[in-house]
């Protein structure tokens, strides 16, 4: 059993529906345990800045697949959001990204863990920060550290979060909406009101 994080993005449509879309997709996929999903963050695009901005998370999982077969879970769950890829960092109704596979170092074609580029993003660090602010990057330095360095320089702004999916038989069940101000991890207040088509994500087909 591997612990694995995974980044989420979206700047597209609904974007949390999106990102509890993913989330459920993710929860029912077989060998896959989401244990934790940070909050979610109003991010600045990086990269290719003539966009929307971005609604990101990172989610703790448990799984027995090895890296590889992970990644293609992550991608199939991007082809059948109806994720299509153009402008290299460019506007995505879903991103997933493979950020750490537990301790392990991968470098294969397609596929690199770490994630070559988590230490230079806000919109990854910060999130990942709440579930493992200890973790310690290739550098030394801990994710809280580079995280809190990173916020200074981009603009990563709190703005609520996602109930942790429950599953059923492989089916996602309604998620649990926020109607009411949330506290982030600094004390800044985010969004309010938020349901996803009265409270249940909707998958697609």
């Amino acid at each position: 059993m591997v612990r694995a994080y995974v980044g989420l993005g979206t700047n597209l449509g609904d974007k949390m529906e999106n990102l509890y879309v993913a989330l459920a997709l993710l929860a029912a996929a077989p060998a896959v345990r989401v244990l934790r999903v940070a909050g979610v963050y109003r991010t600045a695009p990086w990269g290719y800045a003539n966009q929307d901005w971005f609604l990101n998370t990172v989610a703790e999982l448990e799984t027995t697949l090895a890296a590889r077969h992970l990644l293609e879970v992550l991608l199939g769950i991007e082809a059948r959001m109806g994720r299509r890829r153009g402008v290299r960092w460019g506007p995505r109704i879903i991103d997933l990204d493979l950020l750490l596979y537990g301790d392990r170092v991968v470098r294969e074609p397609g596929l690199v863990v770490p994630h070559p580029r988590m230490h230079e993003r806000a919109f990854v660090l910060v999130p990942l920060a709440e579930l493992e602010p200890s973790l310690r990057l290739a550098d030394g330095r801990t994710v809280a550290q580079v995280a809190e360095m990173l916020h200074k320089q981009q603009e990563v702004v709190w703005y609520g979060r996602l109930a942790l999916p429950a599953t059923e038989a492989g089916v996602p069940q309604p998620w649990v909406s926020f109607c009411h101000p949330v506290e982030g991890p600094s004390g800044v207040h985010g969004a309010v009101g938020i349901s996803v088509n009265g409270g249940r994500g909707t998958l697609p087909r």
